[in-house]
């Protein structure tokens, strides 16, 4: 005779549907990381832990708090996440992807030099960045992160760079990418930093000279540029915008 089967405790998750959260809304120690990496919860969750990071730095990242901000028991956070440790790698890893993105886009934009100063100067970039700095202090996992990723960037825009420099005529002799793309990151930063911080004296002389370069680029770019479809003779010239605004 059959034996019956038997149901799922309260609180746990059948192996059957494994993105269900607990009923009682409270994460049991074999249930907590079941939830799928898809799941709509768990994205609100990711995006709730990165504003707060932004707006009030990553000690404001409870489970408390990001709970209350999607709108669920603070329980399915750690039914998502192991830890909070885990939830702000998550965090920095849908960053990071993210700006991975943003440089590929750079590099087949036809102001490549200009889409990566874009890239590196974005105030809250660079906000959520030197928040995982200080992180990564405590965090050997972050902190391996960041180095890994950092090195994905870095090669990112040498492609870059070295494509521009290229269309210049600049030989490595004279410029070398690697080089080009450290200056490039920390300008960028700096400026970002101090700015939040309220420091702007020498920051218009520094983005003038930016823009003077840069305006050299876009033009070798802009000439470099596949003719437009709308008009096979003739390049199609797009405004140079200020990297000021």
């Amino acid at each position: 005779m059959a034996r019956p089967t038997a149901k799922p405790a309260a609180g746990t998750v059948s192996d059957g549907n494994t993105d269900a959260p607990p009923a009682d809304g409270v994460a049991s120690p074999s249930a907590r990381r079941r939830g799928t990496p898809d799941s709509k919860t768990r994205a609100a969750m990711v995006e709730a832990a990165t504003q707060l990071m932004f707006d009030e730095g990553h000690v404001a990242v409870t489970a408390r708090r990001v709970a209350a901000a999607v709108g669920v028991n603070p329980g399915l956070v750690h039914y998502y996440f192991a830890s909070m440790d885990e939830l702000l790698l998550a965090v920095f890893r849908q960053g990071a992807e993210a700006n991975l993105r943003r440089h590929a886009r750079a590099l087949s934009s036809r102001q490549p030099l200009r889409s990566l100063w874009k890239v590196n100067s974005d105030p809250r970039g660079v906000k959520l960045f030197m928040e995982f700095i200080v992180l990564s202090y405590r965090n050997e996992t972050i902190r391996t992160e960041i180095a890994a990723y950092a090195e994905r960037f870095r090669a990112a825009e040498k492609k870059i760079i070295a494509r521009a420099l290229d269309r210049r005529g600049i030989t490595a002799e004279g410029m070398a990418p690697g080089a080009a793309s450290v200056l490039i990151d920390g300008l960028a930063r700096i400026i970002a930093i101090e700015r939040t911080l309220g420091v702007t004296s020498g920051h218009d002389d520094m983005l003038t000279l930016i823009e003077e370069h840069l305006g050299h680029f876009d033009a070798a770019d802009l000439e470099a540029a596949p003719p437009s479809t709308s008009s096979p003779s003739k390049v199609n010239r797009a405004p140079t915008r200020s990297v000021i605004a």
